[in-house]
């Protein structure tokens, strides 16, 4: 590919592009500025109009990806579900179709390192995906009676552990030979949880 340099037509969205496979591909640290300016077909130079270093473009991967897991989730929370308990369901099986779909992006999120705070648009696009999850855990807890309620962020922070866990042992790992289907390993798992808050009944 000919270097477009200064001209390229949208550097910035080209480099994010080029920086999100070389993270599915060899992972956060696994590539340089260099590299990333390379794949997308312009100068080095050209990178540091948009990006002051590496942590920068990954920080705008994690950013994009934050837009659109929050879309994904409030979609599932919000997607015509009969019941709270359905559509808190399906926000665990959206969790683990963004993860499959947007790999690049979800490491770029939650595995590079980059503090959600680094920027205020990064902090505001991760708040809204988080408080998807926290509606949809308020909704919930309100079945449970006020005096054996845990807090709804703590129910949350759980779920969002227990979907994190199945997301990278068994759905995205390679090779990895799963016991069960992540999807049936999450819904059994958030089904236990909840049975123990005394949100579904008892088995049998």
């Amino acid at each position: 590919m000919a270097k477009a340099g200064y001209h390229h037509g949208n550097l910035r969205q080209a480099l994010v592009e080029a920086a999100l496979k070389r993270i599915e591909e060899h992972g956060p640290t696994g590539f340089t500025l260099s590299e990333a300016a390379k794949d997308a077909g312009v100068t080095p130079a050209a990178v540091y109009r948009h990006f002051a270093g590496r942590e920068d473009l990954i920080a705008e991967c994690a950013r994009q990806g934050f837009l659109i897991f929050g879309d994904v989730m409030e979609h599932a929370w919000s997607g015509g579900q009969p019941s709270a308990l359905a559509a808190f369901g399906a926000t665990g099986r959206a969790y683990l179709a963004f993860a499959r779909k947007f790999p690049g992006h979800y490491v770029a999120m939650f595995e590079s390192g980059i503090a959600v705070n680094r920027s205020p648009e990064l902090a505001q696009a991760a708040d809204r995906a988080e408080r998807v999850i926290l509606r949809a855990t308020e909704a919930l807890s309100r079945h449970i009676p006020e005096g054996r309620r845990p807090p709804a962020s703590m129910v949350a922070a759980h779920i969002r552990a227990m979907s994190h866990g199945v997301v990278e042992l068994y759905a995205r790992a390679p090779g990895t030979q799963a016991p069960y289907a992540p999807e049936d390993l999450l819904e059994s798992g958030i089904g236990i949880y909840l049975r123990g808050l005394g949100l579904l009944p008892p088995d049998g």
